[in-house]
């Protein structure tokens, strides 16, 4: 992982896993180097904008042609795909889930996913999913990927070997990696078991933010985004490639690995950061700004400053504002908030909310600090404090998040989550 990216910015990168094997002063030449197959990887319509046009070359040792023969469908009960309405009869509320319990029954990466929430449509290529994963084995002979998304890949408990048609990545708690939509992979799990969480984005690829009034610095910055240096595997073995494609599942058989590829060069390409390189901004004197803030990519919908997909982290950071509620205050808004704990203690929900939970508040649905949060709160004496060892996320969207069946009926549901507010006490005295 050597090479700098900027989500969405048009960057072009090269990088050959064998000397010579780019080609020079051509994208396909007559003859490619090493006996290599140039193929084009468009993620953008041809005639996009050049800020916004996204392909790469590869050079290969089969076209992908040869990595697909005659598909059969296949399940993955647990894996859904937006529109999923009337999955369950549970009703709306505010939902918060203790970590899952990892599976009995070897998973890999594939079988492992488990949706939480679906919004939007997938065959209209608007909206998102909110998965776990609880992986217990390698894709060995086993590919994949998605024809209807993105996925912004997030471990919180076990390491990930990502191996994509481009290069490979590795993958820890406190870091995410981005794959684009059509890039083949493969997941390894170096310690055996892993547990994160997914955003599957069906929309407009994710990218960085404008920082407006910020300026040129701070919050996501484009310098540690860092793309995968050319890797290839040349193995003659019977395998497997399983699609995504309209939100159901196909599998079709191969005679090798189609990890094959032994150069590259363009702008669309799977990515990966370290959340803890993320630069907070925040409020000096008094009271707090929104949490946008703190938005380290979006996906953006057709409408200006609404996003399909806002992508969010609570990281450590400095709390010194005076004469202010420090936690998120208490709202309704009209967009829908699945949230996650990596590790820590999240400042607005100390107790109930632990790393490898979840939470769900949807939209113009209230929420806030619970009871502990608030006198907490209100009661202390406001100095300058550091919130160290804690790392939450949100995947926010303009969207009603619909519940799945997995969710409402997963074991670690909290029942008495909406018990959390019960004691907030009422101050009210009539007097100024």
């Amino acid at each position: 992982m050597a090479l700098c990216y900027m989500p969405g910015f048009g960057n072009d990168f090269e990088t050959e896993a064998l000397p010579g094997a780019l080609p020079q002063g051509q994208n396909s030449p007559q003859k490619v180097p090493y006996g290599l197959y140039a193929e084009q990887l468009s993620g953008s319509p041809f005639t996009a904008p050049r800020g916004t046009n996204e392909r790469s070359w590869l050079y290969r040792i089969r076209p992908s042609v040869k990595h697909t023969t005659r598909f059969a469908p296949k399940q993955f009960p647990f894996w859904k795909s937006a529109p999923c309405p009337n999955d369950h009869d549970q009703p709306i509320g505010q939902f918060r889930w203790d970590p899952p319990p990892m599976l009995d029954e070897p998973a890999d990466f594939l079988a492992a996913i488990r949706t939480m929430t679906t919004a939007g449509d997938v065959l209209t290529q608007v909206g998102m999913a909110a998965h776990i994963y609880l992986a217990n084995a390698d894709m060995v002979d086993d590919y994949f990927f998605s024809a209807d998304s993105e996925f912004l890949i997030m471990p919180q408990e076990g390491r990930l070997n990502i191996f994509t048609e481009l290069g490979i990545m590795q993958l820890g708690p406190g870091e995410i990696c981005v794959i684009p939509r059509g890039m083949m992979f493969k997941v390894t799990l170096p310690d055996k078991t892993a547990r994160g969480y997914i955003c599957e984005n069906y929309s407009a690829k994710f990218t960085l933010p404008d920082r407006g009034p910020i300026g040129a610095n701070c919050l996501a910055n484009p310098r540690d985004f860092k793309t995968p240096k050319a890797a290839y595997e040349d193995k003659q073995t019977p395998c497997r490639l399983t699609v995504k494609w309209c939100g159901k599942f196909y599998v079709t058989p191969i005679e090798q690995s189609p990890l094959d590829v032994v150069a590259w060069h363009g702008n669309y390409a799977p990515y990966k950061y370290d959340l803890r390189t993320f630069s907070p901004v925040g409020a000096l004197l008094f009271d707090h700004p929104d949490p946008s803030i703190f938005t380290v990519l979006s996906a953006p919908s057709g409408e200006p400053g609404t996003a399909n997909i806002d992508f969010v982290i609570f990281p450590e950071r400095w709390m010194v504002a005076e004469h202010s509620f420090r936690p998120p205050w208490y709202h309704r808004n009209i967009m829908s908030e699945f949230m996650g704990l990596i590790y820590g203690n999240y400042d607005a929900k100390e107790q109930g909310f632990v790393p490898g939970g979840m939470s769900l508040h949807n939209m113009m649905l209230p929420h806030g600090p619970d009871a502990v949060g608030y006198e907490k709160a209100v009661t202390s004496n406001l100095q300058p404090v550091k919130l160290e060892n804690t790392l939450a996320f949100m995947f926010e969207t303009r969207l009603p998040q619909l519940l799945t069946k997995y969710g409402a009926t997963l074991e670690t549901l909290q029942d008495d989550y909406i018990e959390c507010w019960r004691d907030l006490p009422r101050n009210f005295t009539g007097k100024p």
